[in-house]
């Protein structure tokens, strides 16, 4: 293949990556922004969605599209219920103290990872995609089902836009990250908001992992390359910042696909931490957020 149609499919690639990408960093931006807590479980809870997603569309009889419609609506909402009772049990009892999060999102990434393991087993298992239409481009044939992955992901991003900076629930939640007190004071129910805020942020890993299992399967270690470009786009873009985390999760998808089509998947991962290395010391806060005081 020549370089311009191998380019051309490296893009695509990260594309794909990409969205796929800001699904999930936005789900872990929006805890920090929020909650401000570093939510280590977060690739757990993709993994989470993943192994749902499988279980549901391969108990769901039918054409294959109804399975995976199905775990499209189950697994965000198992997941979130997960995340759920571990804001009630763990979080809130610790008093959403930074450094006592941190910890206890490290043991929950263990408790997932391990709970995977036992009832999922340590093999791979594929979900069926819900067709397998390919676009016929002048050099190569392409998987119609990854670029819907693409437009689905577009769609959520907007949506979660527009409630975010558009709506009284939105509204609520920047009161709520500006300032816990003074929220408190107007009568918003700040626990309750923290706990929605941890259920969509895991929500929201639950869905890119939906989008992306027929493409890599399920696997119970499949958490830990997502949470570390996840860790890496909202580090780049700017921990809490939407529009940080979009363009950051652009730049990153895009040159981790490129990048591994060209060369090595590590080598993209070695490059996405120097470039974090290089934020950190240029710009502490991040493309779009402020300097820690």
């Amino acid at each position: 293949m020549a370089f311009g149609p191998h380019l051309l499919l490296a893009l695509l690639e990260g594309t794909v990556t990409a969205a796929v990408l800001a699904l999930m960093a936005l789900g872990l931006s929006l805890v920090f922004g929020v909650m401000r807590v570093v939510n280590v479980a977060h690739g757990e809870f993709f993994m989470l969605g993943a192994v749902t997603a499988w279980a549901i569309s391969h108990f769901v009889p039918g054409h294959p599209a109804v399975g995976f419609a199905a775990a499209f609506v189950g697994a965000p909402l198992v997941v979130g219920a997960v995340a759920l009772g571990a804001e009630r049990l763990v979080l809130r009892r610790l008093g959403h103290d930074p450094e006592a999060t941190i910890v206890a999102t490290i043991g929950l990434l263990f408790i997932l990872q391990q709970l995977a393991l036992t009832f999922f087993g340590p093999d791979a298992r594929p979900v069926q995609a819900p067709f397998t239409y390919r676009v016929v481009f002048p050099w190569f044939g392409y998987s119609g089902y990854k670029l819907f992955v693409v437009a689905a992901a577009v769609a959520l991003l907007v949506g979660a836009w527009f409630v975010l900076t558009r709506t009284k629930l939105g509204l609520v939640m920047r009161a709520t990250q500006f300032d816990r007190e003074t929220a408190q004071a107007f009568g918003i129910p700040v626990d309750t908001v923290y706990a929605a805020v941890f259920a969509v942020g895991a929500m929201l890993a639950a869905v890119a992992a939906v989008l992306i299992v027929p493409i890599q399967q399920a696997h119970y270690l499949m958490g830990l390359d997502p949470l570390l470009l996840s860790f890496i786009v909202v580090i780049i873009g700017g921990l809490g910042s939407l529009k940080g985390t979009m363009v950051a999760a652009v730049v990153i998808g895009l040159s981790d696909g490129v990048i591994s089509v060209f060369f090595t998947p590590t080598l993209a991962k070695i490059l996405g931490t120097l470039l974090v290395a290089l934020v950190l010391v240029v710009k502490p806060g991040g493309l779009y957020g402020t300097a820690p005081r």
